[in-house]
């Protein structure tokens, strides 16, 4: 299992920035990312200086939103829903979206993956998926 450190995650999103704004040809995951990062324009600025990304603290303290844990929540997403894994989230996902959209389901589920690991840090546990799919479910209706 490949587990990139936090400034690998950095560098990816960075780069992938970076070749979408200089036209270079794009791996499938660069495009995904890409295609995220367009959509938050916010987050431009910071990723344009892969250094200082790198350097840069985003804890709670400073108050700001971190674009890379955002963009990551983002590609995560996308992969379960392409996958279906959870079995159920791409269900819960395409009702979802019907409701609010595509761009805004998502920012609805990240509530929900990151009430899942949350649980399962504070209580020592397996992620439970069920309640995660269960969750973005509610948000339905």
């Amino acid at each position: 299992m490949f587990t990139p450190s936090s400034h690998d995650v950095r560098r990816f999103f960075c780069e992938a920035y970076r070749k979408r704004r200089a036209g270079e040809i794009l791996t499938p995951m660069d495009a995904i990312a890409a295609d995220w990062i367009e959509q938050h324009p916010e987050y431009h600025d910071a990723l344009a200086d892969a250094e200082e990304a790198v350097a840069r603290d985003y804890g709670v303290e400073g108050g700001q939103p971190n674009p890379f844990l955002h963009l990551s929540m983002h590609l995560s997403i996308t992969e379960q829903v392409s996958i279906d894994q959870p079995r159920g989230i791409r269900a819960a996902f395409e009702a979802l979206a019907a409701r609010v959209g595509e761009h805004e389901a998502h920012h609805e589920m990240m509530e929900c993956l990151g009430e899942m690991i949350w649980s399962a840090q504070r209580h020592g546990t397996q992620p439970d998926t069920d309640a995660y799919v269960a969750c973005v479910r509610r948000r339905v209706r």
